[in-house]
Parts: structure tokens; C-alpha cells; sequence
């Protein structure tokens, strides 16, 4: 199985993890608990103590039906958490779809940009990172948070996928972005619903077919909360599905993904390490 390395970035062999600060007041996961920047640097610290290897930092929900901030609001928001998180020696993605933010995150010292949009939502995006040469997550996506429910549509959502994210690898390469730059990401819950999700993640080894690292965001996705629904059709909460993240994790550590995206960070470590152990184990790696 590849060990996968992305410079720039830790290489601990194993997956690695990669916690999540939501700087917005209508998160869809923590309800806005980190929208004063210092409570998300604080938030930010205390996910790498817990055994983050990466910090994830967003100014913009993009929970379904989630209206945009403006360019001026989302920067607000952003820099300066990730600012002092670098300053503090943490390694820091900015989760924006915007290249502006983008260039200013970097400047302000993170070391990833994580592009749900896989460079769709802002075509200057790829040119950006280029220039500053870290590392590039292109998700798969077909659209804005108010429109994507209804591109949930796929004959075979893994054979799909694969095959949009190879063409949007293809347009970034061209737009200047090395190859040893780019992770590619399915975008679980993004135009998925949640019978698009499960092969998604059953498909972890062919996503990785693709020559790039795949990251897996699967954490508090409502998917989750509805395979755990009460007997009544209540789907579970969301901070209440954290134990089948953790199983998601485990299992797609296991299936060769090279990082997940969570917001409990130290069980998620602990369940990533388990996965390392196993494979091991088997004498895969």
C-alpha cells in the first residue's frame, strides 16, 4: 500500500489528521462555538495537543442551503486565527474557495488550501497556488451550497467521481499546479447523498488509483446520523454521531486514505493508529 508524502506537510506513516476550526457563527457541526478568534486559536492549539497533525481553518460554512459571506467578512475571520496558529508552530490549512483568502492565508502562514470547489467556484484559485506551491486539496463538487441537492444525481457515483476529479486535476495541472502539490478529495455530502457516500468510501482504493493522496472528510455528515436514526426515522445528531465517525476513520485509514478530516480529534488519532497497527499486522506496508 503507498505511504503517501506531500512536502510541505507532516509524514508520520500512517494517515494522518487533520482537525477542523470553524470560524463562522452557523457551523453545522459545533453551532458556531469557535467564531471568536481567540476561542478558535485556543480550539486550534488544543486539537494539536490531542494529536492533530493538521489544523483546518474556514471563515464559510458550506452546509447545504448555506448562504456566502463576503470576500472582506470570510478574511476577517481567517487570517488572524491562522496567523497565530502558524506564529504557535501548527500546521495550517485554510478551507476557503476563494483565492484571495487563499493567498492571504498563506501569506499569514498556512501551509495547505483546502478548495471544496476543486478550483470551480474561482478559476484564479489554481493559478494562486501555484505561485505559492503548497499544497492543493481539490474536492469533488458540482455546485454551491443552495444548489448541490440537486445535482445528487450518478449512475456509478464511484466510476463518476473519479472521473470529474481527473478532469479537474487535468484543468489545474494546466493552470500550473505540480502534480506533488495536489490531493484529491470525493466530497462526502457534497452533491452526495447518502447512498452516494458508502461506495464513495467503499472506493477509497480506486480513488487512489487516481496518483494523488486522498483526503476523507466523513466527520458529524449527515449521512452518519441517518444510518443511526431512531426507530421513528429521527436521524441522529449531529455531535452525536462521533462514534461511527470514529469507525469511518479507522476503516478508511485501513483502506489506504491518507488523511481524514475531523472535528474530535484524539479518539480520531487513536483509531488511526489502530488502523497503522493493523496494517502492520497484515504486512502491507
Amino acid at each position: 500500500m503507498t505511504t503517501w508524502r506531500v512536502p510541505g506537510l507532516p509524514h508520520e506513516g500512517r494517515c494522518l489528521v487533520m482537525g477542523v476550526v470553524n470560524v463562522t457563527p452557523d457551523s453545522f457541526s459545533d453551532g458556531g462555538q469557535s467564531f471568536d478568534p481567540d476561542v478558535a486559536v485556543r480550539h486550534g492549539l488544543e486539537l494539536v495537543e490531542q494529536g492533530a497533525d493538521i489544523v483546518d481553518v474556514g471563515g464559510e460554512s458550506t452546509r447545504p442551503g448555506a448562504a456566502r459571506v463576503s470576500l472582506e467578512e470570510e478574511l476577517r475571520r481567517v487570517e488572524p486565527v491562522i496567523r497565530v496558529l502558524a506564529q504557535e508552530g501548527v500546521t495550517v490549512s485554510v478551507d476557503t474557495m476563494r483565492a484571495e483568502v487563499a493567498e492571504a492565508a498563506v501569506g499569514a502562514g498556512a501551509a495547505l488550501v483546502n478548495d471544496v470547489s476543486g478550483g470551480l467556484a474561482d478559476p484564479v484559485m489554481p493559478r494562486v497556488v501555484a505561485a505559492a506551491g503548497v499544497p492543493y486539496v481539490v474536492m469533488h463538487w458540482r455546485g454551491h451550497s443552495h444548489e448541490m441537492e440537486g445535482r445528487a444525481v450518478y449512475s456509478d457515483v464511484v466510476t463518476e467521481v473519479a472521473e470529474e476529479l481527473r478532469k479537474r486535476v487535468d484543468s489545474v495541472l494546466a493552470e500550473g499546479v505540480a502534480e506533488h502539490q495536489i490531493i484529491v478529495d470525493p466530497g462526502l455530502g457534497f452533491a452526495k447523498r447518502a447512498e452516494h457516500n458508502w461506495p464513495l468510501l467503499a472506493g477509497i482504493g480506486r480513488l487512489n488509483e487516481l496518483g494523488y493522496p486522498v483526503i476523507i472528510g466523513a466527520s458529524r455528515k449527515r449521512f452518519l446520523g441517518r444510518l443511526l436514526a431512531d426507530p421513528d426515522g429521527t436521524p441522529r445528531p449531529f455531535s452525536r454521531s462521533d462514534d461511527a465517525t470514529l469507525a469511518v476513520t479507522a476503516l478508511a485509514a485501513h483502506a489506504g486514505a491518507w488523511c481524514v478530516r475531523v472535528h474530535r480529534v484524539r479518539p480520531n488519532a487513536d483509531a488511526v493508529r489502530v488502523a497503522a497497527a493493523w496494517l502492520d499486522g497484515e504486512g502491507v506496508r
